[in-house]
């Protein structure tokens, strides 16, 4: 069916927007007027994903812009859970979706998705046209779902996922936010001064050309730079900003960036946690739901986002197509914590891989909670000691020929 954006007024007058799908622009028009709509621009949506699973040129540059919060996702992937599990039919359940949302991107989304299902196609493969929405972990899930005819079950498990990478990753950002504004601030602070107050009051020191104390050499000549030459710090800095992403797209360069982020002192053991809670949370929740260990190894290599790791998995799923276990080749990387690979060995042995993952996830997102709010509560008093260090150096740099200056006088 096909999918149409309007663009009217409601009853009272007010200017609204959003989707409606319709046989067609007439159909669309009485739907939106039966509540409660007046239209006055009706277009249809760029081509969708055919069942094939083609996708029109003008399509792929509009599913770059795609993007779902993952609490949204959550949520509407438990809503989907809970339709499903009361044996609305899937089609049914995905209207009921379209009309809950109130995003007109999601509306579109899921109208497309309910179209191809109509027309026939897999939930898993409706879902796989919208890459930047349902990612390759998601869209498993669900074919694994379907196949087993649980899928309300599988949907569940993605929502409790989703909700708690969600979470996690909103404590690293609410915890990081307070230093980035403060970092922010200060710098923008301190090129105000340098490049605008500064040279204003040290005016003075040059016209009477006496002799200044060190300090005010080095406040002169750097307010100088900045006033003259902030164009080439920043051009530097860019030039460094962009030569770093280029490399990082090249698999050379992307393996040499990880490596080394592996390695920064403290910053990166807190980054492998990070990592490796993600493999051992996404790994759970993909065996839990009925996928092969080899496919949902493949899945997860692409999850934990460094090329070091993902190629210590690759690795591991070699061994295992070999008849190895899970654990032996972790444990050979050297990547993979003692804890975490004694916890897989454990889990295999006892049947149980699935907990024992879950389990080591939530512990290492609890490590990297507590190591954050850490580095957060010594990163604040540091910065304040920082700024007024530096603010101590202005100002007794202006002082002290100040007083010299007094002590001539007199």
């Amino acid at each position: 069916m096909p999918v149409y954006a309007y663009r009217g007024f409601n009853a009272a007058g007010r200017v609204i927007s959003g989707i409606v799908d319709a046989e067609n622009p007439k159909g669309a028009r009485q739907k939106l007027r039966r509540e409660g709509v007046f239209p006055t621009e009706l277009v249809e949506q760029e081509r969708r994903p055919t069942q094939a699973g083609k996708v029109s040129e003008g399509w792929q540059i509009l599913r770059y812009f795609e993007r779902v919060s993952p609490e949204e996702l959550a949520l509407l992937t438990r809503q989907l859970a809970t339709l499903v599990g009361a044996k609305i039919p899937l089609v049914e359940a995905l209207s009921a979706l379209i009309e809950q949302t109130e995003s007109a991107r999601t509306k579109r989304i899921l109208a497309q998705v309910r179209e191809l299902v109509t027309e026939g196609a897999a939930l898993a493969d409706a879902m796989k046209a919208h890459p930047r929405v349902f990612n390759d972990l998601y869209v498993n899930m669900v074919r694994a779902g379907e196949a087993s005819g649980a899928l309300d079950v599988v949907l569940l498990r993605l929502a409790d996922y989703t909700e708690n990478y969600a979470q996690l990753r909103n404590k690293v950002r609410s915890a990081l936010t307070y230093p980035t504004l403060m970092a922010v601030t200060g710098t923008a602070i301190l090129l105000f001064l340098l490049s605008y107050v500064v040279p204003k009051i040290t005016k003075i020191f040059a016209e009477n050309q006496a002799t200044l104390p060190l300090m005010t050499r080095i406040l002169l000549a750097v307010s100088g730079f900045a006033q003259d030459y902030w164009w080439l710090a920043v051009g530097a800095l860019g030039a460094v900003a962009v030569s770093i992403n280029m490399s990082r797209r090249t698999p050379a360069g992307r393996l040499r960036f990880d490596r080394s982020t592996l390695k920064i002192p403290y910053f990166g053991n807190l980054i492998r946690k990070v990592a490796l809670a993600r493999f051992a949370r996404t790994l759970a929740t993909l065996l839990s739901s009925g996928i092969n260990l080899l496919v949902a190894l493949e899945i997860v290599k692409h999850v934990v986002n460094n090329t070091v790791l993902s190629q210590a998995i690759e690795e591991a799923r070699n061994s295992i197509r070999e008849g190895q276990s899970i654990a032996p080749p972790l444990k050979k990387s050297g990547l993979f914590p003692p804890m975490l690979v004694h916890m897989i060995a454990v889990g295999e042995k006892s049947g149980q891989l699935e907990s024992m993952l879950t389990k080591a996830a939530d512990a290492y997102d609890n490590e990297v909670s507590t190591a954050v709010a850490a580095i957060t509560s010594i990163l604040e008093p540091l910065m304040i000691l920082f700024g007024g260090a530096i603010v101590l150096f202005i100002v007794l740099a202006i002082l002290l020929p100040i007083f010299e200056m007094n002590q001539l006088v007199r």
